[in-house]
């Protein structure tokens, strides 16, 4: 892994997303001053950063790392239709909505992540909820379970303490959403995050710090070579 190559990709994507160094650090949750550092070089590139890239920008870990692969998958841009929906055509919808937003990009709180401006549509599918919302992830983190592009149905809880250890949660922090299994931590104020990928390392949250729990009822596997 060749750090001068890396920097090279990310000032790529971030001359191909038009955004300025400090949006595009707002964007993956970074310091601004430490991404400058790292573009500069005076920082190596971890793979804490690498790891925020490819989950908030939704950009292949294969090309980022190793120039492998393609920036973005197929998939990538948008998992379901770019569709505009109006006011009547909402109230007559029926089924599971879908949201046109990507569970795991940005930090907005539940209340901005379910925006009906956000619904492009909604499906009847059995054992789907109607009262679930749809939306779509990025990242390899939980690959293959759920992989890049796919589609969840999520469940928010009304009781965070009640957690069903061992199940994948959306979990909700203040300037970052991931999905993850949700473990017992030894320290009850604590809960260890876990990803399908063994590539990624487990992560302990403190309990105070999560601001939301949404529960992953269903998996819809998006078929990129149709």
């Amino acid at each position: 892994m060749s750090n001068k190559d890396i920097i090279e990709r990310i000032k790529y994507l971030i001359r191909e997303m038009r955004m300025t160094q400090g949006e595009f650090a707002e964007k993956i949750g970074c310091d601004q001053s430490n991404l400058s550092k790292h573009l500069n070089g005076k920082l190596p590139i971890s793979e804490a950063l690498i790891n925020k890239i490819v989950i908030n920008m939704g950009v292949s870990k294969a090309w980022l790392k190793d120039g492998s692969d393609i920036p973005f998958a197929k998939h990538s841009s948008s998992a379901v239709p770019n569709l505009v929906v109006d006011e009547s055509e909402l109230k007559a919808m029926k089924g599971t909505p879908i949201y046109d937003i990507d569970v795991t990009a940005g930090g907005q709180c539940r209340s901005m992540l379910f925006a009906d401006e956000y619904i492009v549509g909604a499906v009847n599918i059995p054992n789907i909820s109607p009262d679930c919302r749809i939306v779509r992830v990025s990242g390899d983190s939980m690959s293959p379970v759920i992989k890049s592009g796919d589609l969840i149905a999520v469940r928010e809880l009304s009781n965070l303490s009640q957690i069903f250890w061992g199940h994948i949660y959306v979990v909700v922090l203040d300037d970052y959403r991931m999905v993850k299994y949700v473990r017992r931590h030894d320290d009850p104020e604590k809960v260890i995050l876990r990803s399908e990928n063994p590539k990624y390392d487990d992560m302990e949250v403190n309990r105070s710090e999560i601001r939301d729990l949404l529960v992953v009822q269903n998996v819809l596997h998006i078929d990129t070579r149709l």
